[in-house]
Order: structure tokens, then sequence, then C-alpha cells
């Protein structure tokens, strides 16, 4: 048995947690529902019983690297403080990792859960060949990791890779965080789902307003089924939004110059329904991307030859994830393998 590592996913909704050995194999996955009402000390005491029940499991076949844990917020990474988390209410300012180590007695490596995602697709996903990459991650909102010479980039204080607070709107709708026009107010499940509502509300969509009369959970993902069926309403509102993903990506491309960018998180599962239009986009915006665009980005130059293609022809290369939900266990996992982080 090789080495291995925990990787932890700490989500608002759920807490997943993985043995990993040093060499990316998946040896065994628990996920369990994160009880945010029942406090912090709740879920770091669910989630150190799981790390210490996997660790015990392998420790007899390989030694135990330590475990490494994504989780949503701003993180002070020399302290190891979780300064802000939109989705785990009541951590803020919270000693994340000293408490963790001081439970499990062993090293803890603490990450942005985007950040981790983007380690993982480095690591065994879509640009495990390429040394520079970023990840857009979609969902709830738009996430974002870098990474340069096969580390994160962290920035000056851990704070690098908030892609979805980026204007892309003058004085556009309003953001949570403050500010108006930011690009995940146009390219997240959240976005969809309002862009909807809003045709809905001012009567212009009829189909619209059908699906969600017939559907409790009317969301993203509804709105999509509508648009690969041909429904124009839907097919739109994926158009404005890969509108916006491409005005974002011109952004990142042209300031980057990076070799790949990975496309991940629960929305770009859409990605037929988006991706003409955000490719569209880029080409007109992006003089970098212009210049460097594969012939034909949503053809046989995307997807399992992109790495290469990134490597021999300098293309910048915009793909989609490989890895999926595990893509954040992976990369938690890698953070406390030598040299991982």
């Amino acid at each position: 048995m090789p080495d291995f590592s925990i990787g932890v996913d700490l989500g608002g909704t759920n807490l997943r947690i993985a043995a990993v050995s040093a060499d990316g194999q998946l040896l065994e996955k628990v996920t369990l529902g994160t009880k945010v009402a029942l406090g912090r000390d709740h879920v770091i005491a669910e989630m150190c019983e799981a790390i210490q029940r996997l660790s015990a499991q392998y420790r007899t076949e390989g030694l135990f690297l330590g475990a490494g844990i994504g989780i949503p917020g701003i993180i002070d990474m020399e302290t190891g403080m979780l300064r802000k988390s939109a989705n785990l209410p009541g951590w803020s300012d919270y000693p994340v990792r000293a408490e963790i180590e001081r439970r499990l007695g062993a090293r803890v490596f603490l990450e942005n859960d985007a950040n981790v995602a983007a380690l993982g697709e480095k690591w065994l996903g879509a640009a495990r060949d390429v040394p520079n990459m970023a990840i857009v991650t979609l969902g709830t909102g738009i996430g974002g990791g870098i990474v340069l010479n096969g580390k994160i980039w962290h920035g000056m204080n851990g704070m690098s890779g908030e892609f979805g607070h980026v204007p892309i709107e003058p004085d556009g709708h309003a953001c949570g965080c403050g500010g108006h026009g930011c690009a995940e107010q146009y390219a997240s499940a959240t976005a969809v789902v309002r862009m909807a509502r809003e045709a809905i509300t001012g009567g212009l969509s009829q189909s619209l307003a059908a699906a969600a009369a017939s559907d409790a959970e009317f969301s993203a993902r509804s709105i999509y089924n509508l648009a690969i069926q041909g429904d124009e309403d839907g097919r739109r509102i994926f158009r404005r939004f890969g509108k916006a993903l491409g005005m974002l990506l011109a952004g990142l491309v042209n300031v980057l110059n990076l070799d790949m960018f990975v496309i991940g998180g629960g929305v770009s599962s859409a990605w037929d329904a988006f991706a003409p239009t955000m490719f569209e986009e880029l080409r007109e915006r992006s003089l970098v991307y212009a210049a460097t665009a594969p012939e034909d980005p949503l053809g046989k130059e995307e997807g399992a030859s992109a790495q290469v293609l990134a490597r021999t022809r300098r293309k910048t290369i915009i793909t989609r994830a490989l890895l999926g939900s595990d893509a954040g266990l992976y990369g938690a996992a890698r953070l406390a393998a030598p040299g991982g982080a």
C-alpha cells in the first residue's frame, strides 16, 4: 500500500472526505451532510472522526501524510484562520486549521475550495500536462483558482482568484459583495434562475412560467433542459450566460496569458448551451485569445487532446474540467503530499 493523505471538501451542504494515495488512487470516499445549523464544533467533530477512521484504516499499510481541507471562503494562509465564508455562517474569524490539528494531532493544510479544485485538475485532470492554468468554477456563484508552475498562486494574502467579482457590466445588477455588475450575477446558477424569474415576472416567457409552475425546485438545470429541447427563452438565457462568461474569460486571458483555463462546477454541465456564445465573445474581446485560439475549440482540439496542444503549439486552451465534483477532494489530498502545496 502506498503512502496516502486525506482530502476533505467542506461545503455548505455536503462534507466529503477521501483517502487518496500519493500517486492519485482514490482509496475510499465518505459523504456526509454538513449540519451547519448544529454549529461549527459539531461539523469539525464529524470531520475529524471521519479523518481518524480513514487514516487508521489505511495507516497499517502506508504512511499517513496528513490532511488537506478545502473550505469555501477567505482564508488567512499564514494563520489558518477562516476570515469569512458565506456558506458557513458563524465561522468568521475562526481558527479552523489550529482547531483541526489540535483534535487530530496531525498536520493539516487549509485552502480555499476553488484553489483545491484547481490543484486537483492540475494534478490528475484536464490540466495535468500544462505548467500554468486557472479554473473557473460555475455554481451558486463563480469561484476561481490559479496554478503557476504547479503551485497555487495565492496573491498577497490568499485572496487571489475572486473571478466572480470581476465587474463586467457598469452599473449592472447588485451583487452580495457590495458591488454591481459582477460576473457571477450573469454566469452562475443563481443568475440563470434570476434571469428566468425576471422574464416570467415581466410576462416575457410562457414556457419558463409553465416550467416554474410545474417544478417546485425550479433551477438552472430546469432551464437548461428547456434550452436543449429547443426552447428559445431558455436558449436566450444561456446565450446571455455564455456572453458574460466570455467577457470574464477575455479579461483573464488578456491579463494572465496562461496555457489553460478549465471550466468546472455544477453549471459546467450546461456547456453545450453556453460554450458557443462564450467562444464567440472571447474571439471578439480578447486579442490574446484571437491570436492563440485553437482552430476548432469546440471540436477535435477541445478536451482530451488539449494538454498536448497547449504544450506543443502554445495555444490558449479553454476546456471543461475532467474530475467533476471530485476535483476538490483530489486537490485537497494533494496539499498534504510531498511538494503538493
